[in-house]
């Protein structure tokens, strides 16, 4: 009986790699929703994607709308507001709705960022090492004892209060730990035999770094991510918060950054502070038991639980 990984090989190398890519992904998914917590993290990323998606549909973008507010300002949660409403008298469900996709959005775009840096980084410090990956790596060491938040809320007060600005402040200031340890995965890349075959046989380095290390170091870099989003959306969330964010969309920190101005805190107003603050903490640990649970597969040594 052929088998699909038979007739790959009839077929040609290129139907081969990709008959191994998918068993390769099959083994993955099996191992993966082996683990609870990781398959649960999964379910709620996707109901928050698709809450996310169908935001205009679900309560419309008139919503956000400080003049036309359906309500009055500051309404407990009642049958028509079921998480009240905000000082301008908009419903705190439909704003959290809204602010599911910018707090996404910034997570997502941020970790994109900064793991493209810190992967260009630490793959190119391993490779060439001698006087470059000295130098890049102690920068690198220079922005991991300098604050992270610290960072970014320099970069986001120095230029415009805007969403690209959030974006670019969390992703430029996130990168170093991603890098050292992309460059760590480089460096034992490097030491095997087929490396040293492929210089061999006149692979340069671009070809070295994108054709054999970059490979082996993509399983690190998707773990690396899932975990990078959840930082991402954290600090979105205090540079909303501490108003640094841009004023004229709708997100989750921003939303807290209101109640405060609002007096939510001192007046008792719970209801305007805790749905944005579970949804952040919702999230964040979503992305973090999916980033674990990932970690875990690729390197069954960790021993993460299930």
């Amino acid at each position: 009986m052929t088998t699909t990984t038979d007739a790959a090989r009839i077929a040609g190398p290129r139907a081969l790699a990709w008959a191994r890519r998918r068993q390769a992904a099959a083994r993955f998914w099996q191992q993966y929703r082996g683990h609870r917590t990781g398959v649960a993290g999964l379910v709620v990323l996707a109901v928050i994607a698709l809450t996310a998606l169908s935001a205009p549909l679900l309560v419309g973008a008139g919503s956000q709308s400080v003049t036309a507010a359906p309500g009055g300002p500051l309404e407990s949660p009642s049958a028509e507001f079921p998480l009240g409403t905000d000082q301008f008298g908009r419903s705190l469900l439909a704003l959290l709705v809204w602010g599911t996709r910018v707090s996404l959005t910034v997570g997502l775009l941020a970790a994109f960022l900064s793991v493209a840096i810190g992967t260009l980084v630490g793959i190119t410090a391993g490779h060439f090492k001698g006087w470059y990956g000295n130098v890049v790596m102690r920068i690198t060491d220079w922005f991991l004892v300098m604050p992270t938040l610290v960072l970014a809320i320099a970069l986001a007060t120095v230029l415009s209060r805007s969403l690209w600005t959030t974006i670019l402040a969390i992703g430029v200031t996130t990168w170093p730990t991603t890098a050292r340890l992309v460059r760590a995965q480089t460096l034992s890349v490097e030491s095997r035999p087929y490396i040293e075959r492929s210089k061999a046989l006149g692979g340069g380095h671009g070809h070295i770094m994108s054709r054999h290390v970059l490979p082996n170091v993509m399983p690190l870099v998707l773990a690396q991510t899932t975990l990078v989003i959840s930082t991402a959306i954290l600090t979105e969330a205090t540079l909303a918060f501490l108003g640094l964010g841009d004023p004229t969309i709708v997100s989750w920190g921003g939303l807290l950054q209101d109640a405060r101005e609002a007096g939510a805190v001192s007046s008792g107003n719970w209801w305007y502070l805790a749905p944005p603050g579970l949804a952040i903490a919702v999230v964040a640990l979503a992305f973090t038991l999916c980033g674990r649970t990932i970690e875990s597969v690729l390197n069954p040594k960790l021993g993460v639980s299930r």
